[in-house]
């Protein structure tokens, strides 16, 4: 193994959706967090957003009108990134020991306010102000207008990176993405939260 992948949520930082449905519900006029999570899903306003099809506005205003919500910019904004929890300092000590002997990227369906939001928690959590500082390069699904567990962005990844697939180990908490990248070689493993995170699987580094 010569190249680690990491996603970011709930690898790298915690992450809980139901905070952001609930917070969601608590901005709208009349819809619960069960049905705000049903409409996202149903009108792919999330995944669109991740995949670089909307801009933020665009986003907030598709979220204003499906959720009934007349809030500013900055109040969608934190409720959206109400899912965001906190970075283990440990882990990002250790994927700085990591970077010492592998190359290291990080692959993560995500959108650009909360990139922006998650920076700003591991300036506080762990006193690193971006991850390029860290890794060799960082893959954002919103940038590259690709989502996993489609295979073509774990091609993209390979192709812009150089990396070969044999030697190259993706780590992510979703069982379908690790499977999108197993189908083109990639070793994969399955990190899961509370129970098993990059802490325990390279403990040897701890």
């Amino acid at each position: 193994m010569k190249n680690i992948i990491f996603d970011l949520g709930n690898v790298i930082i915690d992450i809980d959706f139901e905070r952001t449905f609930k917070a969601f519900t608590e901005i709208s006029e009349n819809v619960n967090w069960r049905e705000s999570e049903r409409i996202l899903k149903e009108k792919q306003i999330w995944s669109r957003y991740e995949k670089g099809q909307l801009t933020d506005a665009e986003f907030r205003a598709e979220i204003r009108e499906e959720l009934k919500i007349s809030a500013s910019d900055e109040q969608i904004d934190t409720a959206f990134c109400g899912l965001l929890m906190n970075i283990d300092p440990a882990r990002i000590e250790l994927i700085k020991k990591l970077a010492t002997k592998y190359k290291i990227y990080i692959l993560s369906n995500t959108s650009h306010i909360h990139f922006l939001e998650v920076e700003r928690i591991l300036e506080r959590c762990a006193g690193v102000k971006h991850f390029s500082e860290i890794f060799d390069h960082v893959f954002l699904s919103y940038e590259m207008g690709k989502l996993k567990p489609e295979v073509d962005i774990y091609e993209e990844v390979l192709k812009q990176a150089n990396l070969v697939a044999s030697e190259t180990l993706f780590l992510d908490d979703l069982l379908a993405n690790l499977e999108g990248a197993a189908t083109l070689g990639i070793q994969t493993k399955q990190i899961v939260p509370q129970e098993f995170t990059i802490l325990d699987l390279f403990s040897n580094e701890v």
